[in-house]
């Protein structure tokens, strides 16, 4: 057992000095939130180093300082057991958004961040922000400022979320900072929702319809078959090409599975390259109506993302590489990195961005509108605002376009089914009757 020296202040702000043993500094903080109370720092207790032996005398030891907790030395494997743990267990979207809005909340009611942080550790969701706010807590406790704790997770907090946090400790608005990082994943999530939404009903026809080809293909057609055999005569060529899919799907669906499903995973390890990567975003870009929602989404989490990032006073370039990063094509994010690079030369950001070809006229000039002004915050609120609603209007065509197509898609399968059966039947029942 170790002695530890802890500060902590009760649920009613006074201030506890005292020396506690446990097995370690983590177990010595759950021992003292048991206790209701919130601790401040927590140091080693070193213990006296023995005499020297008279016959070979050695110089005395430096005097250890106390180290705070989560400064402690370790072991190389402990360490890569802390990263991996730290590369496995990350926050949902939903997660990140609560956790940003409650602890916006508890700092904005008064609450020092280290309160805050552990009245949000004995709230047990049993989740992975159980294990993640547990580690930001105590890294605070230790002297850790909340930025250089949160990049401790980048899985969980991405380098936006980080960097604004930044900002806000330096000028003292942290609060205020998370209240924006609230409004900024709300406005992401709401993106997100919106496209998702778009395509399940698209989706459930499809798998509907694809459901119910297979079972006729392979239930409803053999029976057929077999009462044709028994009838003879010649069948139609539709019901022929019909039988034949039927006879080949029986004996072979195994292996056209095989083949769908090593095909995707290879399609999806080629996209997952450089050159497959882009030649994706281009081709989602250059399409009729998807391409559409795809420039909306990007433009508006651009003008978003780099609006919340100027308005908390982070630096140009560094917000410039943090919206290329979360942009999610990497088509855009080739164009704003190369704006980059001319804005360090010197040129403003909406020249830059309009020599590319890949923004629009109406979005550069907006926003150059905005240089001139001084106010590129306002201007890029405006752009946001303009292109959240033109994702709308995108959505509500592709799901209007979408629908009826998919619909005729599965009324010609299932009507070159039912023709080419009938047309058999009638073929021979007309036999019988001559």
């Amino acid at each position: 057992m170790a002695k530890f020296r802890y500060i902590a202040k009760t649920r009613t702000g006074e201030r506890q000095e005292g020396v506690l043993e446990a097995p370690d500094r983590r177990a010595l903080l759950a021992q003292l939130g048991r206790a209701g109370l919130v601790p401040i720092a927590v140091q080693d207790v070193q213990p006296a180093a023995p005499a020297p032996a008279p016959a070979t005398p050695t110089p005395a030891p430096a005097a250890t300082k106390p180290r705070l907790l989560g400064r402690k030395e370790k072991p190389r494997r402990g360490w890569r057991y802390e990263k991996s743990i730290r590369s496995r267990v990350r926050m949902k979207l939903s997660e990140l958004l609560l956790f940003t809005h409650e602890l916006s909340d508890l700092l904005a009611s008064g609450m020092t961040l280290g309160a805050a942080l552990h009245a949000l550790v004995q709230r047990k969701t049993g989740k992975a922000q159980d294990t993640i706010i547990t580690d930001l807590r105590d890294e605070i406790v230790s002297g850790s400022s909340l930025s250089a704790a949160l990049a401790r997770w980048p899985d969980s907090f991405p380098s936006l979320y980080v960097s604004m946090v930044k900002a806000g400790e330096a000028s003292g608005q942290l609060p205020g900072v998370l209240e924006r990082l609230v409004r900024h994943y709300e406005r992401a999530q709401a993106a997100r929702e919106k496209v998702s939404m778009a395509l399940v009903y698209p989706l459930i026809v499809t798998i509907v319809g694809l459901g119910a080809m297979v079972f006729m293909m392979t239930f409803v057609i053999p029976r057929f078959s077999a009462m044709f055999a028994e009838l003879g005569g010649t069948l139609p060529l539709p019901t022929r090409i019909l039988i034949g899919l039927s006879n080949g799907l029986i004996h072979y669906g195994w292996a056209l599975l095989l083949a769908i499903l090593l095909g995707g995973a290879a399609l999806r390890r080629a996209l997952r390259t450089p050159a497959g990567r882009e030649w994706k975003d281009r081709f989602l870009l250059r399409a009729p109506v998807a391409g559409s929602i795809i420039r909306a989404n990007a433009f508006a989490n651009f003008a978003h993302t780099l609006g919340t990032l100027l308005a908390n006073g982070v630096p140009v370039l560094q917000a410039l590489a943090i919206v290329e990063n979360t942009v999610g094509n990497s088509i855009i994010a080739k164009a704003i990195n190369e704006a980059k690079d001319r804005v360090t030369d010197g040129s403003t950001i909406s020249r830059p961005l309009a020599q590319d070809g890949i923004f629009p006229r109406l979005f550069t000039d907006m926003l150059a509108i905005g240089e001139e002004s001084g106010d590129m915050t306002g201007a890029l609120e405006h752009i946001g605002r303009r292109y959240d609603n033109e994702l709308d209007r995108a959505v509500k065509l592709f799901t209007t376009i979408l629908e009826p197509i998919m619909m005729l898609l599965i009324a010609v399968g299932v009507g070159f089914v039912a023709i080419s059966m009938l047309m058999a039947v009638f073929e021979l029942t007309s036999g019988l009757n001559t």
